[in-house]
């Protein structure tokens, strides 16, 4: 494996106390690990306050964010690589038209109903709460450069073979 020219960053053990002057020490695949599993715990259970799952404020959104009605098993299409396993959007559904938050009509696609709206507005509130809370102190321009900086590192491992984007 050839080291992008220039570089000269020793990879220091994961360390949650390293200090101001030593971060570009630190394994990104360590912070960005507790960083998801912080941010989604303290998520979940703001949400669980409330009688929520995650996945199912993900159905409610997707159902309510497409030009058309989805399918049942549309939405656990294309919900599934969010889920903790499998099943997990398939029970989020069957919850949500158990609470008759969803309803499905004779196409068999899925609709929210009035309750339904309500809850996806709370929770829309709810999240945006939380991630006022987790954004504290940091600024816009702060978390795009973030946010650059985590899309560039995943395109180089995951790109095209060009210099700088491995295959």
């Amino acid at each position: 494996m050839e080291l992008p020219i220039g570089t000269t960053t020793d990879q220091a053990p994961a360390n949650p106390a390293v200090t101001e002057d030593m971060p570009a020490t630190q394994p990104v695949g360590y912070w960005c690990g507790l960083t998801h599993t912080t941010v989604t715990r303290h998520l979940r259970d703001a949400m669980a306050k409330i009688d929520v799952t995650q996945p199912q404020y993900w159905v409610l959104n997707r159902v309510n964010g497409g030009p058309t009605a989805p399918s049942r098993e549309e939405v656990v299409a294309q919900l599934t690589h969010l889920a903790d396993g499998p099943h997990e959007i398939a029970r989020a559904v069957d919850q949500l038209l158990h609470r008759a938050w969803l309803r499905i009509d004779d196409g068999q696609c899925l609709h929210l109903t009035d309750a339904g709206e309500a809850a996806r507005a709370r929770l829309r509130e709810l999240a945006t709460e939380v991630r006022a809370v987790v954004h504290q102190g940091i600024s816009d321009e702060e978390y795009v450069a973030a946010l650059k900086v985590l899309r560039k590192m995943v395109a180089n491992v995951e790109g095209d073979g060009t210099p700088g984007n491995p295959s």
